[in-house]
Formats: C-alpha cells, sequence, structure tokens
C-alpha cells in the first residue's frame, strides 16, 4: 500500500498536471486563432496564422534587431546624433544640438549633484537642479517632452510663470523672524547698498553689447540685473514680466550663485575687511515686542500698495506668510508654508530650473553673457553690502562688524549664514548669525522694490 504521503504527493502531481493541460487550452492555442482564411492556429499552423490586432507590425530579423537596439543606446545619440530645435530669440529658426552637447550638460549636472552632496553647497537647491539637469539632456529620455514630459509640465505648471515664485516667497516669510530688522533698523541701510549689483549691472549689460554675438535690450538688462540681489523667485518674476525667453538661463544663473554663496561670498569679504573689523564683536539685540512684529509685515505691505503696487505681490505673499507665522493664531498654516508647502514647491523649482539647463539654452553668447553679468552684479552686490558697513563705521559709536553686510543679498538664510561662519573662523565666540539676519531679510525686500521698480518703469 501506498503511504499516505506518497498518495498525497501523487495527488498533488495529477492535479499540477492537469491544471498545466487546461492552461495549454485555454490561453495557448487561442492566442493563434483567426490565421489565414479562418485557420484555426495549432503548433502546425502557429507559423502562418496571424495574431488579431498584430496584422500590420513589421516583421523584424535579428539582425535589425540587434542594429535597431545599437542605434539606440545613449552611446550612439552621444556620438552621432544631432537634433533639431528652435531657436529661442527666432523659432522660425532652427539650431542642430550635437550629441557631445548632451554629454557636457550631464556632466555640469553630476558637478552640480558634487557640489550640493559632497561639499555641502546648498544641498537643497543644487541636488534637484543637478538631477534636472541629467534627467534633461538623457538623448531619447523624453523627459522634456510636450505634453508629456515630467519636467515640461512641472516648468509649464508653475516655474515658466510667478505660481512657484510667489508660493516660495510665501514660504520664506513664514520661515523669517523680522525680529533683527525691528531691533537694528540701520541694519536695512546694508540691504539697501547691496542693490547697487542689481543696478550697477545695467551698465555692465550695454558694455556687453559690444562684444560681437552678444545682443540686448533694455528689458533684458533689467531682467539680467536683478540676478544681482541673489534671489531665485524674484528673477524668474521679472524675466516672465520683461523678457520671458531669457526666463530659463536667468534662473539657472540666479539660483546657481544662491546656491554658490558659500563659494563666491568669502573671497570678497576677505579681501575688502580687514582682520581686526572681522572681530568686531556686535551687541545682543534688544527684544522685539509680539506687537511689532505682528503689525510690521502689514506695514511693509501697507507700504507696498501706495508706494510701488508692481511690487506689492511679492512683498505681499512674504508679508502674508510672515503674518502667518506671528499672529500665533494659524500655527498649522504657518507650519505647512514653513515646511511641507515650501519643501515640496522648492523641489519642483529647482527640477524645473535644471530642466532648462540644455545646450540651445546653455551653450550659446547670450547665455554665457548673461551668467557672467549674474556673476558681476552678485559680486558687485557683496561688495556693495560691506563697504556700506564700513562707510557706516565711519559715523557709528558702536562699530558694526562689516562681515553682516555681504548678507545684505537676498539668499536667505545663506548668505546670513556665510557671514557667521567666516565671523567665527577669526574669533569663535563671535556669533553674527542674528546681526545678520536684519540686512538679509532687508534685502529680499530691497530686491522685491527694485523688481517693483523695473517692472512700473518697462513693463507693459
Amino acid at each position: 500500500m501506498l503511504g499516505q504521503n506518497d498518495y498525497k504527493k501523487k495527488v498533488l502531481s495529477l492535479t499540477l498536471l492537469i491544471m498545466a493541460i487546461a492552461a495549454v487550452f485555454t490561453f495557448v492555442f487561442p492566442v493563434f486563432a483567426g490565421g489565414k482564411e479562418g485557420e484555426v492556429a495549432s503548433f502546425r499552423t502557429m507559423s502562418t496564422a496571424i495574431i488579431e490586432g498584430s496584422e500590420n507590425v513589421p516583421d523584424i530579423s535579428v539582425s535589425k534587431f540587434l542594429r535597431n537596439t545599437i542605434e539606440n543606446t545613449g552611446i550612439n545619440s552621444i556620438i552621432n546624433g544631432v537634433e533639431n530645435v528652435p531657436d529661442l530669440t527666432d523659432p522660425s529658426k532652427i539650431d542642430i544640438v550635437a550629441g557631445w552637447k548632451r554629454l557636457v550638460m550631464m556632466a555640469v549636472g553630476f558637478l552640480i549633484i558634487y557640489l550640493g552632496a559632497a561639499k555641502g553647497f546648498e544641498p537643497l537647491l543644487l541636488i534637484p537642479i543637478g538631477f534636472g539637469t541629467v534627467f534633461v539632456n538623457i538623448p531619447g529620455g523624453g523627459m522634456y517632452a510636450e505634453h508629456s514630459g515630467m519636467l515640461k509640465i512641472i516648468y509649464d505648471m508653475g516655474v515658466g510663470n510667478e505660481f512657484f515664485p510667489m508660493l516660495i516667497f510665501m514660504g520664506i516669510g513664514a520661515m523669517t523672524d523680522f525680529g533683527p530688522l525691528i531691533a537694528n533698523p540701520k541694519t536695512a541701510l546694508l540691504g539697501g547698498a547691496a542693490q547697487l549689483g542689481v543696478f550697477f549691472t545695467l551698465f555692465g549689460v550695454a558694455l556687453m553689447n559690444l562684444v560681437p554675438g552678444v545682443d540686448y535690450n533694455m528689458l533684458e538688462a533689467c531682467a539680467i540685473a536683478i540676478i544681482g540681489g541673489a534671489d531665485g523667485p524674484t528673477s524668474i518674476y521679472v524675466s516672465g514680466k520683461l523678457a520671458p525667453h531669457m526666463m530659463a538661463v536667468i534662473a539657472v544663473a540666479a539660483y546657481s550663485y544662491m546656491a554658490l554663496v558659500p563659494m563666491i561670498q568669502p573671497p570678497i569679504m576677505k579681501l575688502l575687511t580687514t582682520e581686526h573689523e572681522r572681530k568686531i564683536k556686535m551687541k545682543q539685540l534688544r527684544t522685539v515686542s509680539k506687537t511689532e512684529k505682528v503689525l510690521f509685515p502689514i506695514l511693509i505691505l501697507i507700504l507696498a500698495i501706495l508706494l510701488l503696487p508692481s511690487a506689492a505681490p511679492l512683498i505681499g505673499m512674504l508679508a502674508f506668510g510672515n503674518f502667518l507665522k506671528q499672529s500665533g493664531v494659524v500655527e498649522r498654516l504657518s507650519k505647512t508654508a514653513e515646511n511641507e508647502l515650501m519643501n515640496i514647491v522648492s523641489i519642483l523649482l529647482s527640477l524645473g530650473v535644471g530642466s532648462q539647463m540644455t545646450p540651445e539654452k546653455i551653450m550659446n553668447p547670450n547665455s554665457v553673457g548673461i551668467i557672467i553679468l549674474g556673476l558681476l552684479a552678485f559680486t558687485i552686490a557683496t561688495a556693495g553690502g560691506l563697504l556700506m558697513a564700513k562707510l557706516m563705521n565711519l559715523f557709528l559709536k558702536e562699530k558694526i562688524n562689516p562681515l553682516i553686510g555681504s548678507a545684505g543679498v537676498s539668499a536667505v538664510p545663506m548668505a546670513a549664514r556665510v557671514s557667521n561662519k567666516v565671523g567665527m573662523e577669526y574669533d569663535p565666540s563671535n556669533f553674527l548669525l542674528m546681526h545678520a539676519m536684519g540686512p538679509n531679510v532687508s534685502g529680499v525686500i530691497g530686491t522685491a522694490i527694485a523688481a517693483g521698480v523695473f517692472i512700473a518703469t518697462y513693463g507693459r
């Protein structure tokens, strides 16, 4: 007699065999139905049977399959690929983009990722910008394809208009404490002096027009100059109003310089200050009352409405976010604007900015000129804040550490952190962060005002 275990094994084997046969008849045989002249498909006729819906699919030989596979590799596209893209200045013209240029831009993208991840240069900005740059330049990747590419959808949704910049300003307002500025109002002069870079760059644009192959008009000059404020959202906002066709490279330049604040500013700070000045200690700021903090965003909004309505949208969103924080009655909204919403929009905005790092947009004389002018504007803005602090020290009894003047650019709070870091290099007990936040937040307001002036003067 069969043992109970042997019996169970035989029953199981028989069951599996029956199920396999049923599956063959159920799923395999009908696949071959519908051959020539209504021929019923079988193993005997499988070479002549036609599967329904595949009548027009071409036959592919092994050699053709291998050839197509090789031709569609990224390596082949980089070496031999050529793309036709519309010219940025004249859509009726076509630019030719060679595959090797995509490789160069992907290398730039990986360099940006390296600077963010390995060197710690504002990883929240550089890492998504770098990945966006790599993604958009993948040969045949289609991530910027019209109507379907993810990066194209992100750009059209909020980067190519004022949507994301406005949300970022709201988030900045929710994150920012205007207390240092209220406690020491004279530091607002440092934020105002940093706008020197914005207006000085207008002259640089005029000089750049003397370079063969470079040609900017006044509207483009205003959009380029605002890069000097180191404020990405404002740069996008102004370029959208005055020079939409240049928004891509302006956004890339602005966000790149914002992220590279820790690399660009320290040499300028050390060049324009003495060791004695860097060691100046500032006394602790007075305590700012809750009433002052609540009224401040309302006050700057009213002033913007009355004096410069074109800047009111940016300043208004900044004030809105800050009021959510300081009022204390909508903590959930404040925390959402400061954290979850800010993080989501930052990821999308940075990916969208990275998606503009394509050869036809970056590798041309006008774009190279914008990047050079943006660096010039940022350098002069940093110097302007430093020199204003040195000038103020000629008249002040309580001296200002000039290092906080470099925080007058709008990169919040990166520039303030750099001021603090450089100061602590020379005196580890010298904490300048809160003092630097005064000119830093005033720089945000100052750049928004400069943007409003440009839009009011030249906007249509």
